[in-house]
């Protein structure tokens, strides 16, 4: 049951990725102007090479955020079924935030949460 189930369900998901693709290149517009090929926000030209390197500091700081925020989503499944399961629920999340705790202090201690 559940197998027909799981396959319907990913045949519907291809079946939509697939019309939605083939929709907007079939109603999408296919001009190209000069416009577009001109420098986006500001609108001054670039003068050498456009590839410069980013601080990697701004990727890890992103990185640690998202980590950090998908983590204290599952804080809230474990809160509604904590009663059902008592005290190896407790521990569980006990350990979980204690994990969080350990890496943010290591994020911390190592820097990258500092902007430079």
């Amino acid at each position: 049951m559940y197998f027909i189930l799981l396959i319907t369900v990913l045949i519907t998901a291809v079946f939509l990725v697939v019309a939605a693709y083939v929709i907007a290149k079939l109603i999408g517009p296919r001009t190209f102007n000069k416009v577009k090929g001109e420098p986006f926000e500001c609108g001054i030209p670039t003068h050498g090479s456009s590839w410069i390197p980013v601080y990697v500091g701004y990727y890890l700081f992103a990185i640690l955020f998202l980590i950090f925020d998908v983590e204290t989503v599952f804080l809230y499944p474990w809160a509604v079924v904590v009663k059902d399961f008592g005290a190896m629920a407790l521990v569980s999340i006990g350990f979980f935030l204690l994990v969080l705790v350990f890496g943010l202090a290591y994020a911390w201690r190592k820097g990258a949460l500092e902007w430079k």
